[in-house]
């Protein structure tokens, strides 16, 4: 064999073992690229139902309260609520009961300032007819003769007669008292000084 042989078939070999790495290189970059495309294609279908995910957790994990504390709570606003309502309600009758006795408490005052009102009437009548009468008894006494006048007088009350007396003339009164007896005379004096003692001076 030749060298020049030698070489042609050295330079084959060497050919060829290159070709047979580029074949498993290019196959392992077909694998790589395969699975680089595979994953890839997992992760972008999988980003949709991760950002659902988090834009809207699962129920499970709400704070919410556990039915037993939920329900004590709505007991207790229900409960507060009945005592409002009772508490309202008793406020409402005692102020009824309040506006009810203010009523009757007015209409008894209302009858009483007209019971008063009727016995001040009552009694100036009485005492405008007490004054008629007494102007007109001291009226007859004076028009009678003095003699019978001081029978009469000497049997009326001392404090009586001076009231008689004291309102007739003087010369009436004198003439009168004239007639009775010194004892009675002095009392009715007395009476008369007493009653005109009474009398402010200013």
């Amino acid at each position: 064999m030749t060298a020049e042989n030698h070489a042609k078939r050295k330079g084959r070999s060497r050919s060829g073992k290159t070709g047979t790495l580029a074949i498993i290189g290019t196959l392992l970059l077909l694998s790589a690229g395969f699975r680089l495309a595979t994953e890839a294609g997992q992760v972008i279908a999988s980003e949709p139902e991760t950002a659902a995910t988090e834009a809207e957790p699962p129920p499970a994990r709400l704070d919410l309260a556990r039915p037993e504390q939920m329900n004590a709570a709505l007991e207790a606003i229900r409960a507060r609520e009945e005592r409002l309502i009772a508490r309202e309600a008793e406020m409402d009758e005692r102020e009824a009961t309040v506006s009810a006795a203010e009523s009757a408490i007015q209409g008894e005052l209302d009858k009483l300032e007209a019971a008063e009102e009727s016995l001040r009437e009552t009694i100036a009548l009485a005492s405008a007819a007490a004054e008629d009468d007494l102007a007109q008894l001291t009226k007859v006494y004076s028009n009678m003769k003095p003699k019978q006048a001081a029978a009469l007088f000497e049997k009326m009350d001392s404090t009586f007669a001076a009231g008689f007396l004291g309102r007739m003339a003087s010369e009436n009164a004198a003439r009168i008292m004239a007639g009775m007896s010194p004892e009675k005379a002095y009392e009715i004096s007395v009476k008369l000084a007493g009653r005109n003692a009474e009398i402010p001076l200013e």
